[in-house]
């Protein structure tokens, strides 16, 4: 199943399959190693929703909900 990190649950893990988004926002993705390939797990999400914080190559990140938007995972069904 596809979804975008904006609608993850708490727990949720998935692999990024595409990062969109303008050219500022989707190069600030990938410099923060938001890349296709890469394993993400959401850990935290604030009180009203955003940000949200995910597990991503071994460190917490924290996305604000516009740039989570942009980021396409595979998400493993159970």
């Amino acid at each position: 199943m596809v979804k975008t990190l904006n609608n993850f649950d708490i727990g949720e893990k998935g692999v990024i399959k595409s990062v969109s988004g303008e050219g500022k926002i989707r190069r600030r993705l990938f410099d923060m190693g938001v890349t296709p390939g890469a394993e993400v797990v959401l850990r935290k999400r604030a009180p009203l929703g955003d940000p949200i914080e995910v597990t991503l190559r071994g460190y917490e990140l924290t996305l604000r909900k516009t740039e989570a938007a942009c980021v396409v995972l595979e998400v493993e069904e159970c």
